[in-house]
């Protein structure tokens, strides 16, 4: 792996987001508008109801660390896109680029917007809702670590259903979070779910993570079980979707595809 090619397509990406008023747009006003929207909305629950006032937050705890997962994801598999969009494509793969250099760059890229978002609402929160994320500690690096490698994993995982079936495909890299997201008890715990699903949501990481979340915005001390399996399903999830990505690749090169895809 050369970190000079990783470096040069860092640079590429981040001249495409700062030339992009709408991709900057999409980096810093969604996150900020989620973040707003679901304050008020647990404020006014309050207010009419005897929600009690950890509901705040939770909600606004699993708006910030959800947009960390959201972000990693987006990034890997529409940063490919963008390549296609711009007709990029062959040039990038008839460079003497390695798929894990390509793949690198685009992991390193969400962990920059993970970190940019999370530091931006972490500041807003506090701010608008006196919650202080960092106040769980060596906690929060785990639980930002977990739910960017899960965003990496779908990642991949999208982008190898894009090379494998082509344009139909690319919803899903818009579709694929907004089915995640109810399923993984992001806002709610798991125990709300029907029992036939909650083993479903189990087999998530992000699951664990905001079970574990909860667990440390209230004081209580977190399960090991949901520690250990957020961080072996991740490296589960992480090989199995690089794997999978790899062959989509290679079976992309085989019948042409990214031929007929990029140009």
């Amino acid at each position: 792996m050369d970190f000079r090619v990783i470096r040069a397509l860092i640079i590429k990406y981040a001249f495409i987001v700062s030339r992009n008023t709408f991709r900057l747009m999409d980096l810093f006003f969604w996150p900020v508008m989620d973040l707003l929207l679901w304050g008020l909305v647990t404020v006014y629950m309050m207010k009419v109801s005897n929600a009690a006032p950890a509901m705040v937050t939770y909600l606004v705890a699993a708006i910030i660390l959800w947009n960390v997962l959201y972000r990693a994801q987006q990034l890997v598999s529409v940063s490919f896109l963008d390549d296609v969009w711009s007709r990029n494509l062959l040039n990038i793969f008839g460079a003497p680029i390695r798929t894990t250099e390509y793949v690198g760059a685009a992991c390193l890229m969400g962990l920059m917007q993970g970190l940019i978002v999370l530091l931006l609402l972490s500041g807003l929160a506090m701010s608008l809702h006196s919650l202080n994320l960092f106040s769980m500690g060596y906690l929060l690096a785990f639980f930002f670590a977990n739910l960017l490698l899960m965003g990496w994993s779908l990642g991949l995982m999208v982008t190898g259903c894009i090379l494998k079936w082509g344009p139909p495909a690319e919803a899903l890299a818009w579709a694929v979070p907004g089915l995640v997201q109810p399923i993984a008890a992001v806002f709610y715990p798991v125990s709300v779910l029907p029992g036939w699903l909650q083993p479903v949501a189990l087999s998530f990481p992000a699951a664990h993570v905001f079970e574990g979340m909860r667990a440390a915005l209230s004081g209580q001390a977190i399960a090991p079980h949901h520690i250990w399996c957020a961080l072996i399903l991740n490296i589960l999830y992480l090989f199995a979707f690089g794997y999978f990505f790899q062959l989509s690749l290679e079976d992309a090169r085989k019948r042409g595809f990214l031929v007929k895809y990029g140009s």
